[in-house]
């Protein structure tokens, strides 16, 4: 008996020791509520209403702990439809929750609310939360900071502090507004008024008033930036004057650390970056501006902000030169560096066998409108296919089996093949509907992007919801499929959840697909979405429960 007693004493011990372990893996629950609400916010010295959560812009932070289940009530106290998209976090199985309006729910109405619940699996590090309806992430959106388990350092020297950096862009006007006026008459709309550092723009010629973002450093510290690109239409450039900055991971993925000057960051994406503050003292600029390689109209104003050595009281502030609008080298430079960490603990798991081999020509075109300017609306397209949205959600719509509303049969390859970077065809028309693109669970897909000609190349940040994927391949001019192909890199390709399709150029990925459900893909230039360069991928159930997507919560909104 006293034996017995003995063993269940020593088991008890055991499980007294691995019991925060035990807890740890299982993750803790934590709950966050946003009130979307109107509030008054000044710019270059002009104040207007502004859409925002909880009264801030930009948004607040969410912080999570690798496993831990993310309850996010969204509340709505403004005129228009919302929706949340958590930009990054994989959704396994929980599509529900993944926020584009029309796509994975139907939005948010006024006065109503939505409680987004998910676990974060698999992931650790910066992304960041947007709405997704309308233009309104202008201003609705803030930084997701996912922690890693407790037995799982970084694999870098922790820092002393980690600060959140978020790039934006502000308008004077009301951006929906600006969107508005664009779409009755068919042309761009007004590009914005001024880039933000955590939503400062810094002082400017038309308003010397205006604050920045400040910063504290203490000599000889060593500091982990999570930088956010949250900008609705421009890819930006970010340096510090006086100080390099060491890259280790960017879109939650740790890769091989690189020094660099000048980081480039698309809108949707992310860069963490380690700083080391080896001055004794003194102020330094902080400095965002545009990256543009064709001949596309931007907002050329630099945004700025300051790093400040403790102690430094009133000393000048050393400046920074922002690279040129189309330093396509620097650009290159940056985006060649990036690999996969590929480590044992972080394994690059690059898919070889490939089961659907796409390829995707990204074009603007001209369709025929009445009542625009010209008789015609610039129009954006893949596969020459214009993406219309539905008016209910096309995930429902699957889940529930029920027809009408979309079609399975979305070009995988172009349908009419031409020199995509020459001289481009005379029909610049696309066709219109909404077409997703089928795959079998745990089906491996290659994807070919390629820029066109048509109207004008330009880069086209590419995202891709529920899935992260591997940059296997980057090139100019058109794919060589024969010649291309022998110069992918399956070792250590970056991973990503957005990447940008080059102007005049292409790019490859591949991704698992291991997540059913209805998962949208687009350009994350907004300007760009809004014409429609846009479609969804359509992911079936595997076998058995774990692989398939969960049912809808009681409390998802409706289509009215």
């Amino acid at each position: 008996m006293l034996g017995k007693i003995a063993e269940w004493l020593k088991i008890l011990v055991v499980l007294a020791f691995l019991w925060p372990v035990l807890v740890q893996c299982r993750g803790n629950i934590r709950h966050y509520k946003f009130n979307v609400m109107m509030t008054n916010v000044t710019r270059l010295c002009s104040t207007k209403p502004t859409v925002t959560v909880n009264g801030k812009f930009p948004g607040p932070t969410i912080y999570a702990r690798e496993d831990d289940t993310l309850l996010i009530k969204v509340v709505n106290q403004v005129h228009y439809n919302l929706s949340i998209h958590w930009h990054g976090v994989k959704q396994l199985r929980t599509c529900w929750a993944d926020g584009p309006a029309y796509i994975a729910q139907c939005p948010i109405q006024p006065g109503k609310s939505y409680v987004y619940n998910f676990t974060v699996t698999e992931q650790r590090g910066t992304l960041f939360w947007h709405a997704h309806i309308l233009w309104l992430r202008a201003t609705v959106h803030g930084a997701i900071v996912i922690l890693p388990k407790h037995t799982l350092p970084y694999p870098f020297s922790k820092p002393k502090k980690e600060v959140v950096i978020i790039l934006g862009e502000w308008w004077k006007s009301d951006v929906e507004a600006v969107v508005d006026e664009a779409t009755q008459s068919g042309l761009p709309p007004n590009i914005s008024d001024a880039h933000t550092i955590n939503g400062l723009t810094g002082p400017v010629s038309t308003c010397s008033s205006q604050e920045g973002f400040n910063f504290l450093v203490e000599p000889g510290k060593k500091y982990l930036l999570r930088i956010i690109n949250a900008a609705l239409n421009e890819e930006l450039f970010f340096k510090i004057a006086g100080h390099n900055l060491t890259v280790v991971e960017v879109d939650a993925a740790y890769v091989k650390p690189f020094e660099t000057e000048t980081i480039l960051t698309a809108p949707g994406q992310t860069t963490n970056v380690i700083l080391s503050a080896n001055h004794k003292n003194g102020k330094y600029s902080m400095v965002t501006s545009p990256y543009m390689d064709s001949p596309i109209l931007v907002n050329n104003k630099a945004a700025t902000a300051t790093l400040q050595y403790i102690g430094t009281n009133n000393s000048s502030t050393t400046f920074t030169v922002p690279p040129p609008r189309n330093a396509t080298s620097t650009a290159f430079n940056f985006m060649d560096s990036l690999k996969s960490l590929n480590s044992k603990k972080y394994p690059a798991k690059v898919p070889m066998k490939i089961n659907h081999s796409l390829f995707f020509i990204i074009s603007l075109g001209l369709n025929p409108c009445a009542s625009c300017y010209r008789g015609f609306r610039i129009v954006a397209a893949i596969n020459n296919v214009t993406f219309v949205m539905p008016s209910v959600s096309l995930l429902s719509t699957h889940f529930f089996n029920k027809s009408g509303v979309f079609t399975d049969d979305f070009p995988g390859n172009p349908q009419n093949a031409f020199d995509y970077t020459g001289v481009p065809p005379q029909n610049l028309r696309t066709m219109e509907g909404t077409k997703l693109y089928r795959l079998e669970y745990n089906s491996n897909v290659q994807l070919i992007l390629q820029d066109t000609g048509l109207l004008s190349p330009e880069n086209h940040p590419m995202h891709l919801h529920g899935f992260n994927f591997f940059v296997v391949g980057r090139g100019k001019g058109n794919f060589n499929p024969k010649e291309d192909s022998k110069k992918f890199n399956l070792v250590d390709p970056v991973e990503r959840n957005t990447i940008n399709a080059p102007s005049g150029g292409w790019v490859a990925i591949r991704f698992r697909a291991n997540n059913p459900g209805v998962w949208f893909f687009h350009c994350h230039l907004e300007v760009h979405t809004t014409w429609g360069l846009k479609m969804a991928f359509v992911v079936n159930n595997g076998n058995g429960p774990n692989e398939s997507l969960l049912p809808p919560p009681k409390d998802l909104p409706k289509c009215f």
